[in-house]
């Protein structure tokens, strides 16, 4: 699936490193040439001569290099591949990607580049976990650079977590993926996300603590999986990913119009917490209190089911339809009735009582309702329900045809 590819890859300084020279055999027997850059504290692990050996090519190693910069090199490398990848990602790398520096030649060609950048981090879980790094990884998201990894197991300084570069293999799917060839590629995905704001006056408005996390995370694995994505979002707290048309909404009215006008569509996943109810007597203007002490009288009124019109459309229904329910009590009961009311084919179900600190936080515990029964899923990361649920789609509809 990588015949006639051109694959820049990134070597940085990790124990990890040693990963990469497979790395390397994995892309070039799937037919991508591959060219070798290593920082200097790569060579710490691993030597030029092994990765250009390796790649059937020149290694790559400095900036200054008075042959390869007298045409300038570092911009015709980083233009001629077709996919940067950096493997690993250590901390260090990362930082300076998300700072914007270019001080050495993997990150002056990371800053030049117009290609695709997919990374690989591999670092200690404390590093990993680190407040710095992880602001250092939002950003690299809203930047659209596609992450594989990192894995959680042990590491060689003995202790245990998130931080093990993803295994060559993965990587190697990551890269397909990110140059169109994934499982999804040629279907259209409709995602919606965040919450919606429903007017009460022109300053006031109801709504929920969605942040729009969830949705954003599994456009973003949609994406990744090949995919052309739709997003359709609400007003979130979280930037949109890259590499998708994002469509703005603010009601639920909004975001049922913006849902029509993309359809047809083969996957929707409903992912936004739209609000069940909006103010039917909304005022043009700010309401004042009158000295009365009596708070104004708001009158509600049904909001479009957004989930159920899609799922009982008689034509142009995607194949998949995919639905959330965020529950307090009773989550299966609940999710395997809405599932039934709706008719739609999924509900990824989760508990949000405030115990759970899951609205607006981190991390997700969900249960998949399908046809076949509920399938409950451990406590994971966002981003991690993402790309489960994304592959379970490429799977579903690879099997369906």
């Amino acid at each position: 699936m990588l015949t006639g590819k051109r694959i820049l890859l990134v070597i940085g300084g990790g124990i990890a490193a040693y990963k990469a020279l497979d790395l390397i055999r994995r892309l070039r027997e799937r037919g991508a040439s591959v060219t070798p850059v290593l920082t200097c504290a790569a060579e710490e692990f691993v030597t030029p001569l092994s990765a250009g050996a390796l790649a059937g090519a020149k290694c790559f190693r400095h900036l200054f290099d008075l042959t390869d910069e007298a045409e300038m090199g570092h911009i015709e490398l980083s233009r001629s591949a077709d996919l940067v990848v950096v493997a690993p990602a250590t901390a260090d790398l990362m930082a300076k990607m998300a700072g914007g520096h270019a001080d050495d030649l993997a990150s002056t060609l990371l800053m030049a580049t117009d290609k695709r950048v997919l990374v690989a981090p591999a670092m200690n879980v404390r590093m990993w976990l680190h407040p710095a790094n992880q602001r250092n990884i939002a950003a690299l998201k809203r930047d659209g650079i596609l992450f594989a990894g990192p894995n959680e197991g042990d590491m060689a300084c003995g202790e245990y977590g998130p931080g093990r570069m993803a295994e060559p293999l993965e990587i190697v799917a990551a890269a397909e993926a990110a140059l169109g060839e994934g499982p999804l590629k040629g279907r259209h995905v409709v995602v919606t996300s965040g919450p919606t704001h429903e007017p009460i006056d022109p300053v006031r408005y109801i709504a929920n603590r969605s942040s729009g996390a969830q949705g954003t995370a599994i456009a973003a694995a949609l994406r990744d999986l090949g995919a052309r994505v739709t997003f359709v979002t609400g007003p979130a707290s979280v930037p949109a990913p890259g590499g998708v048309a994002v469509q703005r909404v603010e009601t639920a009215r909004d975001m049922l119009a913006a849902v029509e006008a993309v359809l047809p569509a083969d996957i929707a996943v409903f992912a936004a917490a739209v609000a069940d109810w909006r103010v039917s007597n909304a005022a043009g203007s700010k309401m004042k209190k009158d000295g009365s002490g009596r708070a104004p009288a708001l009158e509600f009124a049904e909001n479009p089911d957004i989930l159920a019109t899609v799922s009982r459309m008689t034509q142009g229904r995607p194949a998949l339809v995919v639905g959330f329910a965020a529950e307090t009590d009773d989550v299966i009961a609940h999710a395997t009735a809405k599932r039934a009311r709706k008719g739609c084919d999924w509900i990824v179900a989760n508990d949000v009582s405030p115990a759970t600190g899951i609205m607006g936080g981190g991390e997700n515990a969900v249960t998949l309702i399908t046809a076949a029964g509920a399938e409950e899923w451990p406590r994971l990361p966002k981003d991690e329900v993402a790309r489960r649920l994304a592959l379970r789609i490429a799977e579903t509809l690879g099997t369906s045809g």
